[in-house]
């Protein structure tokens, strides 16, 4: 085979190849602005301040029933104690402790949100969590189909999630291979679980604090 022959039969599957990518690319664009004009049908909360649990536990007591996922928030009897305090069910939400990053939010978030069939979700985070928090939730989770609108929620004080515009972009780049790789691959969590398995009792036991925000006395919760 000559070098002419080869660089010929390249530049054919380069050709093939890009226009699988743009086939690909239109059909997931027609798929999400399907989904984006669907009611939202779960919520996913991004970890880093106990705000943003009180805020959903809130909208639980108040009759909300989307199932919620929890990735990486407050420790989980901090949350249980949250929900059991406002008088809100506990059945429809999960906790997901494997993230360390927001890169890591949405990627174990993703396979809990197929299971739920979601296509259309709601992420609540804080206002110094974004733009990184729409875009990579955009990508991450758009390139799976799921559409994504975010629910902000006023902070008193700083979260531990802020902008950081060089992290911002690193984050970006790697969600965009992430997006491509991740329809072949894509380990899931294994430390996800209901908030209604929470043993408080076996909790309180060992010891641990929750974020002061939440004003949460655990000497309240301690038999003698």
């Amino acid at each position: 085979m000559t070098t002419r022959t080869r660089k010929s039969k390249l530049r054919r599957w380069a050709l093939v190849l890009l226009a699988g990518i743009v086939m690909w690319g239109a059909i997931a664009l027609t798929q999400l602005y399907r989904h984006a004009q669907q009611p939202v049908d779960a919520i996913l909360v991004l970890g880093g301040s106990i705000r943003r649990e009180i805020y959903v536990a809130e909208t639980v007591a108040q009759g909300n029933k989307l199932p919620i996922l929890i990735s990486q928030g407050a420790k989980p009897p901090c949350v249980r104690i949250i929900f059991d305090r406002m008088a809100a069910p506990l059945t429809q939400v999960w906790l997901e402790t494997c993230a360390q990053s927001t890169f890591d939010n949405y990627r174990y978030s993703l396979t809990v949100l197929q299971q739920w069939g979601s296509h259309h979700i709601e992420v609540v985070t804080s206002a110094t969590h974004l733009p990184r928090a729409k875009w990579l939730g955009r990508i991450m989770l758009g390139s799976h189909g799921i559409w994504v609108d975010m629910d902000i929620v006023p902070e008193k004080g700083v979260p531990a999630n802020v902008e950081n515009p060089i992290k911002t972009v690193l984050d970006v780049g790697r969600s965009l291979l992430w997006a491509v790789a991740s329809q072949f691959y894509n380990p899931a969590c294994d430390q996800v679980f209901s908030l209604q398995s929470v043993n408080l009792n076996e909790w309180l036991e060992q010891e641990f604090t929750c974020e002061h925000q939440a004003d949460i006395q655990l000497e309240n919760y301690r038999s003698d």
